[in-house]
């Protein structure tokens, strides 16, 4: 059943009738939010090698978008600040475009083989600081930038989601042919047009991931 915004009967529309429905964590699920970075907050974001990043532009409309990299991309400048460098990508920079009309970010950062999450939440704001840049190269590249992250909350998340999902159990993994690659859903949602035919869409997207992961000059 397809219920349109206004006419769902069931709708929940007032935070009394979702506590009454849900109730309440407790107090003790408030308390655990840091505001500063401890050391088991500093030690899983040296493990984390995911994180994907809410942000907000100044009309209301919400991205979140996925950065990746070896253990330890993420890195902790003092015990409120973080950052995170950019690398290539499809260059619509959709989260920085975001925090410069807005800063508020939320993340959720992951460990491959570690249920729990780290969630974190506060304000962005984005640096070209050389001396920063230089720490954060990988296989030749060195960012053109990254985001600072000023940390407000912080907290780890229980695994249940997770192992809901079986998200690092080998067997969950599905058979890759059940699904379109890359460049075959990239030609079907694309208005290409006659500029590119399906086998280029497609030798463009592989030609990304072989070569261009980490591009010595993405300027």
């Amino acid at each position: 059943m397809i219920h349109e915004a206004g006419t769902d009967p069931y709708a929940i529309t007032s935070l009394e009738e979702y506590r009454a429905l849900r109730g309440d964590g407790g107090q003790a699920m408030y308390d655990k939010s840091m505001n500063v970075i401890d050391q088991h907050i500093r030690d899983f974001l040296a493990l984390t090698t995911f994180v994907t990043v809410a942000s907000i532009d100044a009309a209301g409309n919400m991205d979140v978008s996925p950065k990746g990299d070896p253990p330890g991309f993420i890195k902790v400048l003092d015990d409120t600040t973080i950052a995170i460098p950019e690398r290539a990508g499809n260059r619509r920079s959709d989260t920085f475009t975001n925090i410069l009309q807005n800063p508020a970010v939320g993340m959720i950062c992951l460990v491959p083989g570690m249920d729990e999450t780290m969630r974190i939440n506060g304000t962005a704001s984005l640096t070209t600081d050389p001396d920063l840049m230089a720490t954060m190269e990988v296989e030749g590249h060195v960012p053109a930038l990254a985001m600072l992250v000023h940390v407000e909350e912080a907290f780890i998340h229980c695994g249940r989601s997770l192992k809901r999902a079986r998200v690092w159990d080998p067997d969950a993994r599905i058979d890759r042919s059940v699904y379109p690659t890359v460049g075959e859903v990239l030609f079907e949602h694309g208005k290409f047009g006659d500029s590119f035919t399906l086998e280029q869409v497609i030798e463009m997207t592989d030609c990304e991931y072989e070569r261009n992961i980490y591009p010595a000059d993405d300027s």
